[in-house]
């Protein structure tokens, strides 16, 4: 990534004209769907499939937009371990735009609250009927938890989540919260790791700039979750946790100064 100190001045124009083009394609998908999204507001099952559909031409669209080439390996394991809890490292802005073109159909999202807020984009989003979660207010989050399990059962769907929570400033994996091992015990679906390669350095966390380049995804085979059990949920954090750390590149593997408190909290 280059230094953020040192951005030139054709970097700073390159970068709006890719906001403007973004945001422009995503007026333009958000409008229609909107009105459609309204006609189906019954049916919180058609509106989820058809929230898939519109993440399926806004995802993609504004990831090649940003200038990012992404190289999926593996991607038929997608459908083929579906449905699934999807779970992947969080690093970049890109990263919601990554998960919409990549979750199955059948798949919902999980974003925090404060999303519903942005003009067009999280109004749709919020409209679709994927999951909103209120972080701030822990009983309000473990009230989304247990409404996300019922309609798993109920529409049959996957579950797209970012298990750490927050965007990592430095691209290093952080520790992982609980709330993927909840659902994956009331739900008894499988555990889908999805692995970003340098994502913060195609467009960094709570950043406004671009950096064009390659950005590599890994789609890992599922691990089973069927023999989980509420007793052993931190040694089932720390199977993941150590899936993500064993295939990230030594620059994105958690900090070697924060494992030690990990491991106690685990402990």
């Amino acid at each position: 990534m280059s230094d953020p100190e040192r951005f030139s001045f054709l970097q700073r124009i390159s970068t709006l004209i890719r906001w403007a083009m973004g945001f422009s394609f995503i007026i333009l998908v958000s409008v229609p769907y909107v009105f459609v999204v309204l006609l189906l507001l019954p049916w919180r099952g058609l509106r989820i499939r058809s929230g898939n559909l519109y993440g399926k031409l806004v995802g993609p669209a504004v990831t090649r937009v940003t200038g990012t080439r992404a190289r999926i390996r593996n991607r038929a394991l997608l459908s083929g371990q579906k449905p699934a809890i999807y779970v992947t490292n969080h690093s970049s802005e890109l990263d919601p735009f990554i998960a919409m073109w990549l979750c199955p159909l059948g798949g919902c999202g999980i974003a925090k609250k404060e999303i519903a807020r942005v003009p067009f984009f999280g109004w749709a989003y919020k409209l679709s009927g994927h999951l909103l979660i209120d972080r701030s207010d822990r009983d309000k989050a473990i009230a989304s938890m247990k409404e996300i399990a019922g309609l798993v059962r109920q529409y049959d769907l996957s579950i797209w989540i970012w298990p750490e929570g927050t965007r990592s400033r430095d691209g290093r994996l952080q520790p992982l919260k609980k709330g993927f091992v909840h659902l994956a015990l009331a739900t008894g679906l499988p555990i889908v790791p999805i692995v970003m390669h340098d994502a913060h350095k195609r467009w960094p966390g709570r950043s406004l700039r671009m950096y064009p380049g390659q950005l590599d995804i890994d789609v890992l085979p599922a691990v089973d979750t069927s023999g989980w059990s509420a007793q052993s949920m931190e040694e089932h954090m720390a199977e993941i946790h150590g899936i993500f750390a064993e295939a990230l590149s030594p620059h994105q593997k958690p900090d070697a100064d924060a494992e030690p408190a990990r491991k106690r909290s685990l402990g």
